[in-house]
């Protein structure tokens, strides 16, 4: 079945082309969700809320740009929706600090271990390092999805930077302590 098909059988609320597309879009919202979630269980929870919400939505859809770029976006927005308007996204101090890159040597460091190292970021942190890190957003439009300032955006940005450096930094330097013995 052609996801046109897909698309037009879910709009008339058919049960099993629901079920298909969760099927065939499951897996890569659910990564979506786990990146903005605070743990697995979370995760979980957006997963079927987002997919509550697109067979909701799913008239709203045209067929103009692509399906998989619009779940997608449905995903991030019902996941960042219980952050917004909260307090803990507001700085006192909206200074920005240097912003250094991080090198990481991809032998000493494994991708599982640093999307952990990523999830244990404080939520402000993590969702402005995933937004504008990992699916490239911009400071205004970041801003505008956390309802936050633009300075806040930056400073969170380079704050999560930090922190990930420090980590990443000490992981390293443990791991070569250990391979010196």
């Amino acid at each position: 079945m052609s996801l046109e098909k897909l698309i037009t059988d879910c709009k008339n609320n058919d049960a099993k082309a629901q079920e298909q597309l969760y099927r065939l879009f499951s897996a890569k919202l659910f990564s979506v969700c786990l990146k903005y979630s605070r743990n697995y269980a979370e995760a979980e929870d957006n997963l079927q809320d987002g997919f509550l919400i697109i067979f909701d939505k799913i008239n709203q859809y045209t067929f103009k740009g692509s399906f998989e770029g619009w779940i997608k976006r449905i995903m991030v927005n019902n996941v960042l929706q219980q952050y917004r308007n909260v307090s803990f996204l507001e700085l006192v101090n909206e200074d920005i600090i240097d912003d250094s890159e991080v090198d990481i040597d991809e032998d000493a460091i494994s991708l599982e271990y640093l999307m952990k190292l990523i999830q244990e970021l404080p939520d402000r942190y993590r969702l402005v390092f995933n937004l504008f890190v990992i699916d490239g957003y911009s400071h205004k439009e970041i801003s505008e999805l956390l309802s936050i300032t633009t300075g806040t955006s930056k400073s969170n940005l380079s704050r999560a930077k930090m922190i990930l450096k420090e980590k990443i930094e000490h992981y390293t330097t443990i791991n070569n302590l250990h391979s010196a013995k």
